[in-house]
């Protein structure tokens, strides 16, 4: 027969009902009174999918900290995950229905209580994936979240991408559609002993009215003889916000992450009917991108310009206008510059980064190798698109303000930052949601990166893909 100190209490059953439970300790008896296990289990509060070329997002908001593993099973692809500390509810069985049919990554979803107390995720994967699982504090509106972001195993190439998809000429020195002016003769690049190379030439004067056809429809022109091809220029186009992160709002429910996407869209599509414009857009779709993901993917296209399009917010409704902004390595140029960086650049803890795996020192190196020269470029960019933004809409501030914007440190790219418009101002809220407005300022910024090649001819790259 054990002796009493080799007896041990039954454990205790889940159950419904509030069970009173005596335990016999040590001959003490111990009076307990357990709430229910469900009661105690965290609760999902919200499910979201943001798919995307780059990667899929899964995000699972709740009301306290979860802890999940995960494993790859093969033949066919699938992610396994199990979450503790969870009962399936109908909100999590919701994810199903989340997944699209269009997912790059994901085929399916299958949701179950493994055992007691486990939620079980299966993702049924299109090919292989290296999964990143991580949990986010409570950050803006959103409460705790569990992440799963699956990325690709092959880490896609950017210009391949875009070659593919009719954005990209393969050929880095694509000659002028038919009808532009012959380019001025080329010249030699300074402190150089090369030959002369091909420099775009003012960029107003050698383009003529283009019809409204898409950039894959434009006819290919072969060069004259004897004429000089000018080279194409590559414009980063950077999107505010996405996926996980709003942007400001507006009072009519407007999100900045939906206004500022669709003026890059209309303004990658003008910019490409000019005959040596290029556009990498940082994202094309509502999903997250890591602010010094947006310079690194700018950097890898080689882009001769990044232009970050943003709309503005503040505490009070009456505050309005467009600015431009530029980075400053000494300190912002007001209060409100000042203020308005800090917030751009918490967009990391909205939209959320997998701190293990981010690039700290990626970080560090953009900020220290942030040159005078990147900025005084920036400047004069920033102020000939400033210029015609003041055409169409009221200016906050009548000059380019400068301010630490993490997403401008690229140490070799003129990079500038626009508001297009309070979209806490009710009235242009309206119009950051109106089409002509749009368009109106898509047209400006255009004209302002004409005007700016007019006076500052990008030299040839040693580099080009």
């Amino acid at each position: 027969m054990p002796s009493p100190s080799q007896i041990r209490p039954e454990p205790l059953i889940s159950s419904p009902i509030t069970r009173r439970t005596v335990l016999k300790a040590g001959g003490t008896l111990l009076l307990s009174v357990f709430a229910p296990m469900s009661a105690m289990a965290a609760q999902i509060l919200a499910v979201r999918v943001w798919p995307a070329e780059d990667y899929t997002r899964v995000t699972l908001e709740n009301d306290s900290i979860l802890k999940a593993t995960h494993f790859i099973v093969k033949d066919p692809e699938r992610l396994v995950v199990d979450i503790e500390g969870l009962e399936l509810n109908p909100t999590l069985k919701g994810l199903v229905a989340k997944i699209q049919s269009n997912d790059p990554y994901i085929k399916q979803v299958r949701v179950g209580q493994n055992r007691p107390n486990v939620v079980r995720l299966v993702f049924d994967l299109k090919e292989e994936v290296t999964p990143q699982l991580f949990t986010l504090p409570p950050a803006g509106s959103y409460n705790h979240r569990l992440i799963f972001d699956l990325y690709p195993v092959h880490e896609p190439d950017l210009i391949a991408q875009m070659i593919e998809k009719g954005d990209w000429s393969s050929d880095p020195a694509k000659p002028p559609m038919a009808g532009t002016h012959t380019p001025p003769p080329a010249l030699p690049l300074p402190d150089s002993g090369k030959a002369p190379v091909a420099v775009a030439p003012p960029v107003a004067a050698i383009v003529p009215p283009v019809p409204d056809v898409r950039p894959e429809q434009r006819p290919e022109a072969r060069p004259l003889p004897g004429q000089k091809v000018v080279r194409m220029i590559t414009i980063a186009l950077d999107p505010g916000h996405g996926g996980e992160d709003p942007g400001a709002m507006g009072s009519r429910g407007s999100r900045e992450k939906d206004v500022v996407l669709a003026i890059a869209k209309r303004l990658k599509t003008k910019l490409e009917l000019q005959p040596n414009m290029r556009v990498m857009l940082t994202r094309d779709a509502d999903f997250f991108v890591p602010l010094g993901m947006r310079v690194e993917k700018a950097r890898k296209v080689q882009a001769d310009l990044f232009v970050s399009i943003h709309a503005d917010a503040f505490i009070q409704p009456t505050a309005r206008g467009s600015s431009v902004f530029v980075l400053s390595e000494k300190g912002a140029t007001s209060t409100a510059a000042r203020w308005l960086a800090n917030k751009e650049n918490q967009a990391d803890l909205i939209g959320g980064v997998n701190v293990k795996n981010h690039d700290k020192q990626l970080a560090s190196v953009l900020l220290d190798l942030s040159t005078t020269a990147q900025i005084n470029d920036s400047m004069k960019l920033g102020k000939a698109v400033l210029r015609e933004i003041g055409g169409i809409n009221r200016l906050h501030k009548g000059s380019v303000e400068q301010a630490g914007f993490a997403v401008l440190k690229a140490p070799d790219i003129p990079s500038i930052l626009i508001e297009t418009a309070f979209i806490s101002n009710p009235e242009e809220e309206a119009k950051l949601t109106d089409n002509g407005y749009q368009d109106q300022m898509a047209d400006a910024i255009v004209t302002g990166i004409k005007n700016y090649f007019a006076k500052n001819p990008p030299l040839a790259k040693s580099r080009l893909t």
